[in-house]
C-alpha cells in the first residue's frame, strides 16, 4: 500500500484528492493546512495525522522516513504561490509529487523543477485531468484526421460564480494566484494545446481581477476565449433557472459536452501515477507560458473578440 500525505487538506479541490487516494488503494497518513476545517477527512481517511503548521508536517515526514517507513507521495493542494516550495519539498524529503493545476506562475521555475527531479532522482506529476477526459480524447483524434491546412474556430466560455470573498481571498492576488487566467483558466489552456498543437499568437483583450478574455491561435485551431467569477456574465436564461455556473466549448458549431465525468478524473490521474504514467513537469510548459503572457500583456483591440466581451 502507497503512504501518501496531503498538503492543503482544507481547500476546495482537496477532497478529490482524498477520494483519488482511497480510490487507488491508498493510505493518507498525514494532511497539513492552516485551516482546520477538514472534518471531510473523516470521511476517508479518520486515523490521518494532521498539522496545521509545515514545520510540525516536516518533522513527521521527516521521522517516517528516518524509522524506515517513507512517504511515497506528497500530494499538493495548497494555494497556487505555494505549489513550487511544496514541490521542491517532497523531492528533498524523497517522495514523489502530485501537484494540482497550475504548477508554477512562471515557466523558469519549470526548469529548475526538473534539475531537481535530475538531483533527486523523485518525480513530479501534475493533473492536467482534461487529457484523459474521453471527450477530449476523441476530440483530439478528430482534428488530427483533419486535413494539415485546417483550422477549427472556437469558442470557449467558462462562468464560475464567486462571492465576494474570492476577491479578498489569495484567489484575488496576482502574485500569489497569478490571476483569473492562471486560477480558473490553466487546465482549459492545456487542454487546447493538448488538441489543437503548437500555440502561435496569444492577443488579451480583456483582464480584470473577475473577468479575462482573448484570442488564441493554435496550429489547428482559432481561438476565442472568456473567463469570469462574475454571476452576471452567466447568460439570463441559465441565471432564470438558478444556475451559477456556465462552461461552453463550440467547436466549428458544435458544441462539446464533457462536464459527465470531470469529478473522477482525478482518480484516473493517480491510476496513472501509480502505473507510471503521470503527466510531467515539461508537458505543462505551454499551459504556463500562455497564461504568464496573459498576466503581464497589455490589452488590445485586435484579433476575433469573444461575444462576451461588453462595450
Amino acid at each position: 500500500m502507497k503512504k501518501f500525505t496531503l498538503l492543503g487538506a482544507g481547500g476546495y479541490i482537496a477532497p478529490r484528492h482524498m477520494k483519488a487516494i482511497k480510490d487507488v488503494g491508498g493510505d493518507l497518513v498525514a494532511a497539513m493546512d492552516l485551516n482546520d476545517s477538514v472534518g471531510i477527512l473523516d470521511s476517508h481517511f479518520p486515523e490521518a495525522q494532521f498539522f496545521t503548521q509545515f514545520e510540525q508536517f516536516d518533522a513527521f515526514v521527516d521521522a517516517e522516513k528516518r524509522a524506515g517507513r517513507p512517504i511515497d507521495y506528497v500530494s499538493i493542494a495548497s494555494p497556487n504561490f505555494l505549489h513550487n516550495a511544496h514541490m521542491r519539498f517532497a523531492l528533498r524529503a524523497g517522495a514523489d509529487a502530485i501537484c494540482e493545476k497550475p504548477l508554477v506562475l512562471n515557466p523558469e521555475d519549470i526548469s529548475e523543477l526538473q534539475s531537481l527531479e535530475r538531483d533527486t532522482g523523485r518525480k513530479i506529476n501534475t493533473i492536467l485531468q482534461l487529457r484523459l477526459h474521453p471527450a477530449i480524447i476523441a476530440l483530439r483524434e478528430r482534428v488530427a484526421a483533419m486535413p494539415l491546412d485546417q483550422k477549427a474556430d472556437v469558442d470557449l466560455t467558462y462562468i464560475t460564480s464567486r462571492g465576494n470573498w474570492y476577491l479578498k481571498s489569495w484567489k484575488g492576488a496576482d502574485s500569489q494566484s497569478g490571476g483569473i487566467a492562471t486560477n480558473i483558466g490553466v487546465h482549459f489552456f492545456d487542454m487546447l494545446h493538448f488538441v489543437y498543437g503548437a500555440l502561435q499568437e496569444n492577443i488579451v483583450h480583456l483582464n480584470t481581477p473577475q473577468k479575462a478574455a482573448g484570442y488564441l491561435e493554435y496550429e489547428r485551431a482559432r481561438v476565442r476565449w472568456f473567463l469570469s467569477v462574475d454571476v452576471n456574465d452567466v447568460p439570463a436564461a441559465e441565471r432564470a433557472k438558478g444556475k451559477r455556473t456556465f462552461r461552453a466549448v463550440l467547436a466549428d458549431g458544435e458544441e462539446l459536452e464533457f462536464s459527465d465525468g470531470f469529478t473522477d478524473l482525478h482518480t484516473l490521474i493517480y491510476q496513472e501515477v501509480l502505473a507510471g504514467r503521470g503527466f510531467g513537469v515539461e508537458e505543462n510548459r505551454v499551459a504556463i507560458e500562455t497564461v504568464t503572457h496573459i498576466r503581464n500583456a497589455s490589452v488590445s483591440a485586435s484579433g476575433e473578440k469573444h461575444p462576451f466581451i461588453r462595450p
